[in-house]
């Protein structure tokens, strides 16, 4: 979510909708995507949110919404390397820095198959 957050444009609509959902957020934390889990739930569930978005950070949006409900949960979906490696093209094209975390586990993806 962070970087997805810091990849948007910050006079764009998709970024002016998360300042007016999280009025009580300060901006630097705003502009550095600094959300917690229900804050994430809660974008997750307004449908208006992805009407805000252009082609690239729907694409982006809807791949990340797809690896917390069937990569992240107690419930593995089988087909979960494309998936990820799908949220990674798309987190890309954005043009989101990779995180420690997500360089890691694109990186080291023959070492989860083996689990």
């Amino acid at each position: 979510m962070k970087q997805f957050v810091k990849a948007l444009p910050k006079e764009g609509e998709c970024f002016k909708y998360f300042c007016e959902q999280f009025p009580g957020l300060s901006e630097a934390k705003l502009k550095e995507g600094v959300f917690e889990g229900p804050d994430i739930r809660k974008m997750m569930k307004d449908e208006n949110f992805e009407t805000k978005m252009e082609t690239n950070e729907r694409k982006a949006w809807e791949s990340f919404k797809l690896v917390i409900t069937s990569f992240l949960g107690n419930k593995k979906d089988p087909n979960y390397k494309s998936i990820v490696e799908e949220m990674i093209k798309n987190f890309k094209i954005l043009g989101c820095s990779m995180s420690l975390k997500v360089h890691f586990l694109d990186c080291t993806w023959t070492i989860f198959l083996k689990i």
